[in-house]
């Protein structure tokens, strides 16, 4: 098969998957490779989930698109679910968590304005990392991602993570908006901790500007709570959402309460976002991560995860620590990670770096106990060699 037609964006293993099944991949040869990726924290109920597919064919035969011109009764549920588990007003739907970065950033700008001119600075924190077009990218706190794409949106400012007194330094009376993700990803699985993020909700309520969470990698029963924010005691004002919310399916939301409730009629649109398709799909989803049993076991299997790594790895040269919450946790090491992974593949095993020395490691929310002995064993026997 010719490979060369697409852009060389991704350094892919040699190997063409053609079927998923729960945490398992099957590549043409039918060889199975057991997956700690979850499409990198999409795949909230695994490969293929009844629970997805049935919705996505029930509302496949009834409406799959009819554009945000008109109503209809799946995006009014899914609407009406979201806001509900939540503490906020009103919900925009988008196709990823990029985009609903970029809405965040309308929303904070357009609110800045409404106040005064000159409040349209924005905050960032250093290692973060919230997507790739022009207006998320220039709030990523990554030289190696925005360098070759400068210059990018001005009017932004970068802050240290869990360094209150960097924050208290750089926000002012022009900043209109704060935006931070409450564990790091990407960046490395890192968490911002509860004295900063309570810090940051007292400096925006000070000077009057949004606080904004990215929780398009944490939200969404990933580290075992509904919305990421319900662990940390924090409401923002606006909260970005996808990833996990679709289970597969493309879709993004960004959640504003009454004070970030700026948007009327004109001011933003979104060809593809909030589909009858996605968010049929998206409703069936989050009906089954709601459930306090589904989330408990979130909780559960990644305590158990962090505790089995942290027993099986200690005194060893390679190991440094296991960070992060529920089914978002890094594997911190000493060594560079990107030959684990690639020691690991040949295992029959997926996983995918965060940064240069950590293995992040997001399986499927419903992953079995006997599949996290079996990659965490292969993983275990990697590092000791």
């Amino acid at each position: 098969m010719i490979k060369n037609k697409l852009m060389k964006t991704y350094a892919r293993p040699d190997v063409i998957f053609e079927k998923g099944d729960g945490s398992y991949l099957y590549d043409k040869d039918q060889n199975a490779y057991l997956d700690f990726v979850a499409g990198v924290a999409v795949n909230a109920l695994g490969h293929c989930s009844p629970v997805v597919t049935e919705a996505i064919e029930k509302q496949s035969k009834q409406l799959i698109h009819l554009s945000n011109l008109f109503w209809t009764d799946a995006q009014l549920d899914l609407a009406e679910f979201l806001i509900n588990e939540s503490n906020h007003e009103e919900v925009f739907f988008v196709n990823s968590g990029t985009e609903a970065i970029e809405t965040a950033i309308k929303i904070a700008r357009k609110y800045g304005k409404g106040a005064n001119e000159n409040k349209g600075d924005i905050l960032y924190l250093e290692n973060s990392f919230h997507g790739r077009t022009v207006g998320a990218l220039s709030l990523t706190g990554q030289l190696k991602y925005q360098a070759d794409f400068m210059p990018l949106m001005g009017k932004v400012k970068m802050g240290k993570v869990n360094s209150i007194a960097d924050l208290e330094s750089k926000i002012s009376e022009n900043t209109c908006a704060l935006f931070l993700e409450p564990i790091q990803a990407e960046g490395g699985v890192v968490s911002l901790n509860s004295e900063f993020i309570k810090a940051a909700r007292s400096l925006c309520d000070k000077y009057e500007a949004l606080l904004v969470f990215d929780e398009v990698q944490c939200g969404i029963g990933r580290i075992g709570t509904f919305y990421a924010y319900e662990s940390i005691g924090v409401i923002p004002d606006i909260l970005c959402l996808a990833k996990g919310l679709g289970g597969g399916f493309p879709i993004g939301a960004v959640l504003a309460n009454k004070k970030a409730n700026v948007l009327e009629l004109g001011d933003h649109g979104c060809t593809f976002g909030g589909s009858p398709l996605a968010c049929a799909t998206s409703h069936a989803v989050v009906s089954v991560v709601k459930e306090q049993r589904f989330l408990d076991s979130v909780k559960e299997k990644g305590k158990y995860i962090k505790d089995k790594l942290e027993a099986a790895l200690e005194g060893n040269n390679s190991f440094k620590s296991v960070e992060g919450k529920g089914m978002l946790l890094g594997l911190h090491l000493n060594i560079e990670a990107k030959a684990i992974v690639e020691a690991a593949f040949k295992e029959k095993l997926l996983i995918i770096r965060a940064g240069e020395k950590v293995i992040r490691i997001v399986p499927a929310l419903n992953i079995s106990n006997n599949e996290i002995d079996k990659g965490l064993d292969i993983l275990i026997k990697i590092l000791r060699k």
